[in-house]
C-alpha cells in the first residue's frame, strides 16, 4: 500500500512565511516518509496511513503563530503501491512530453 499526500502548511500572516514553512518540513524528517517540496505544497509518501498522518500532525504544529492554515490532501491507494513519480510519469507517457510547459 501506499499513501501520498499534498501538504500544505502556513502560518497566516504578512509577509515572508519561509522560515515557519522550513519549520514544518523540517519536522517530516522525524518520520518514515519521502516528501517533495514544491511551490505550492509538499507531495508526502508513506507506506501506512498512520505514518503520514503523524508526520502531517507533527508539521502543523512546527508552526509557531496565533493561526496556522494546513491543507491536506490524500490518495490512499489499497489495491496497490504506486509512488507520486509513477503518477506523473504516466501522465507525461499520454502526453507524449514532459508535464510542463516550454518556457519559450
Amino acid at each position: 500500500m501506499t499513501v501520498i499526500a499534498l501538504l500544505s502548511v502556513a502560518p497566516v500572516v504578512e509577509g515572508s512565511m519561509a522560515g515557519e514553512v522550513a519549520k514544518a518540513v523540517a519536522a517530516l524528517d522525524e518520520f518514515d516518509v519521502e516528501y517533495e517540496t514544491n511551490p505550492m505544497g509538499t507531495v508526502i509518501e508513506a507506506a501506512e496511513i498512520e505514518e503520514l498522518m503523524a508526520a502531517v500532525t507533527a508539521a502543523h504544529n512546527a508552526v509557531d503563530g496565533d493561526r496556522v492554515s494546513t491543507f491536506l490532501k490524500i490518495d490512499d491507494k489499497r489495491t496497490r503501491s504506486q509512488r507520486a513519480d509513477e503518477k506523473v510519469d504516466a501522465v507525461e507517457r499520454a502526453l507524449g512530453r514532459p508535464a510542463r510547459s516550454d518556457p519559450e
